[in-house]
């Protein structure tokens, strides 16, 4: 317990990279699903193919190698630099990675919503003149968030546990990288361990909750 005393600001600076990355990664993800689920019920049949693929693709590849690739790959190999101060760099690069994978997650929930709206609401705005991106915006979308809130709540749930692996991308400040610095400098792991468990559930707990209760706050009968 001393230990946990004595690490608990670098074990806290640590924890709130990991809210940072999961900030940016629920509004880049979001916005990224957003723009995928529209490309995989668009009448354009080439966009539906990219975008199927990238979901299929992305969803069934491990969140390591996604962080790996975007710090090897765009960083390294390709050049892609968001900062020249190398920790900043990082933070994004991972942030990147993360928001990356966690939007063909959210694309698949929205999908999902989508299935729920009554198809002669968007035949109905057709023979109104409506366009596709109009119906999708004004129409269906809103009604698609509104039916997976409880979905996204578990989608956003798991983005903030994957942040956890954010050394994979070369991000060392996060909360997992500065508690194995303290387990190699003190070998007390469980007090240390159980200190960062509590801090995630305080944060994870309230969102499970706040979510079910607005799924169902908000949930409409049909």
């Amino acid at each position: 317990m001393d230990e946990l005393i004595t690490y608990a600001p670098q074990l806290a600076e640590g924890f709130l990279e990991n809210v940072k990355l999961a900030l940016v990664g629920l509004v880049v993800s979001v916005i990224l699903g957003t723009v995928l689920v529209a490309m995989r019920v668009s009448p354009t049949p080439v966009l539906r193919v990219a975008a199927t693929v990238y979901v299929n693709v992305v969803r069934n590849t491990p969140l390591t190698l996604v962080l790996a690739f975007s710090a090897l790959g765009l960083s390294d190999q390709l050049g892609l630099v968001f900062s020249d101060v190398p920790r900043t760099n990082s933070f994004w690069i991972v942030a990147l990675g993360l928001s990356a994978y966690t939007a063909a997650f959210v694309c698949e929930a929205l999908r999902a919503g989508i299935n729920t709206v009554p198809m002669g609401q968007a035949e109905a705005a057709r023979a109104v003149g409506l366009t596709f991106f109009q119906t999708l915006t004004m129409i269906i979308l809103p009604q698609a968030f509104r039916a997976v809130i409880a979905p996204l709540g578990s989608v956003i749930i798991a983005m903030i546990k994957n942040t956890t692996v954010a050394t994979a991308g070369g991000y060392l400040a996060d909360v997992a990288a500065n508690m194995k610095e303290v387990f190699d400098t003190t070998g007390a792991s469980i007090p240390i361990f159980l200190g960062v468990v509590a801090a995630f559930m305080v944060l994870i707990l309230p969102i499970g909750y706040f979510t079910g209760w607005l799924s169902r706050r908000l949930a409409v009968v049909r």
